[in-house]
């Protein structure tokens, strides 16, 4: 069996059924390397964390655990994609995200998540926005609620050749993704719109190839 680490191709059998490399003599575990695959299959498959645990039989936060890492893992290619090819960008729009279960969007602002999508090659890349909180404004205040709103509404940053284009496939996309998904916090959105993004970019295989 290839060594994990150093990619040798020699390494031998120890007794608690570890692989220890002749080269590195590092030691790894083949049933561990076989499950983080087993995992890693189903989620590229598209299966949540709780569908993976049933098919698994693995507990949920330890399912939940590597479902962080790949979306971690998935960030950082995103974002090494995007420097490859940012000369390329040739459309970019703001969007102001509420979830559906949050039907009055004045009322419910301090929830929104609003991010910046560009557009390369018929790809996508988002950026987050400033949270809502960054403007000191007052919660309680409706009438400042209502100002706010129609600020992020009228004021955004938008160069678009045509009303259908890849940006706004990405975002119905991202709607229809997200819905599977109740509770995200703020600080886990991000890497769901990155998987998002990574589902909508890339193909099978090359969701294969991102954690060669």
């Amino acid at each position: 069996m290839k060594c994990i680490y150093c990619d040798h191709p020699q390494t031998y059998v120890l007794g608690d059924g570890l692989e220890k490399c002749t080269k590195c003599l590092r030691k790894f575990s083949p049933k561990k390397i076989a499950r983080e695959q087993k995992v890693l299959s189903i989620f590229i498959d598209g299966s949540n964390a709780r569908e993976a645990s049933k098919l698994t039989g693995m507990h949920f936060l330890t399912i939940q655990k590597y479902y962080q890492n790949f979306r971690k893992a998935i960030t950082h290619y995103s974002d090494t994609q995007y420097k490859l090819h940012a000369h390329n960008v040739d459309e970019y729009d703001e969007y102001l995200y509420l979830p559906k279960s949050l039907k009055e969007f004045d009322q419910n602002i301090h929830k929104l998540q609003h991010f910046l999508t560009l557009s390369y090659n018929n790809k996508v890349y988002n950026l987050m926005m400033p949270t809502i909180q960054h403007f000191h404004y007052d919660l309680n205040d409706e009438q400042e609620n209502k100002l706010l709103s129609k600020y992020l509404r009228f004021n955004k940053v938008a160069k678009l050749k045509t009303t259908e284009n890849t940006i706004t496939k990405f975002w119905s996309f991202f709607e229809t993704f997200i819905l599977q998904y109740k509770g995200v916090s703020d600080e886990q959105f991000i890497y769901y719109l990155k998987e998002a993004e990574w589902r909508f970019n890339c193909s099978k295989e090359e969701q294969k190839r991102t954690f060669l």
